[in-house]
């Protein structure tokens, strides 16, 4: 087969596997997985749930983190980390709600609560980050946006990293932290959902 033909071929597997093709020096393609991220609470296109929303500053959700799943990890990720982020909340250039790292090679993803207070629901070795605000200590912070705010938009981000710790000092911000997941990140795969606060009348 010619070597057109070929990448003509591969093109075609790639729509099908929806996979990274790389040809090396004796044209065989090779199909490299796509890094995933997707979130059975969190459907495309609906509204996050209260129940992963935060229980205070006058919002009344569960504040539970949601179940993720990934897939696809590149070569060489020796650990994991997860973000969720909010990059509108005012006055401050964003919020961080919820840092998560040191999670083993081995995770594919991350079951509900995981994220409550004290980590029982992380792997072995995992931590977390305090979120913004005056949090106690680390643990996951639901959406929370000022009543009357358009919807906010909700980032959640997972990295795959080239060290297996982050070696994060125990005074570091969920900034900080991100900074340093940052600079040991191989790749990234993240999922975007929205979230309006009621209106105190509830419509």
């Amino acid at each position: 087969m010619r070597r057109i033909e070929m990448e003509s071929f591969a093109r075609a597997i790639l729509c099908i596997l929806g996979g990274a093709i790389t040809l090396g020096r004796t044209g065989v393609a090779a199909v490299q997985p796509v890094f995933r991220l997707m979130s059975p609470d969190l459907p495309s296109g609906k509204t996050i749930r209260e129940e992963f929303v935060a229980n205070e500053f006058g919002c009344h959700g569960g504040n539970q983190s949601p179940a993720l799943k990934w897939s696809g990890a590149p070569a060489g990720t020796k650990s994991f980390a997860v973000t969720m982020y909010d990059p509108y909340k005012p006055p401050q250039s964003g919020w961080w709600h919820w840092i998560v790292y040191d999670l083993p090679a081995s995770t594919d993803g991350l079951p509900r609560q995981a994220g409550a207070a004290g980590g029982a629901g992380l792997p072995s070795g995992a931590r977390q980050a305090a979120p913004d605000g005056d949090a106690p200590q680390p643990h996951y912070y639901g959406p929370c946006p000022d009543e009357g705010d358009p919807a906010h938009h909700y980032v959640i981000t997972v990295y795959a990293l080239s060290v297996e710790h982050l070696n994060v000092p125990l005074t570091a911000t969920a900034a900080d932290v991100d900074y340093i997941i940052t600079g040991k990140m191989i790749a990234k795969a993240n999922i975007m959902r929205l979230y309006q606060r009621p209106s105190a009348g509830g419509k």
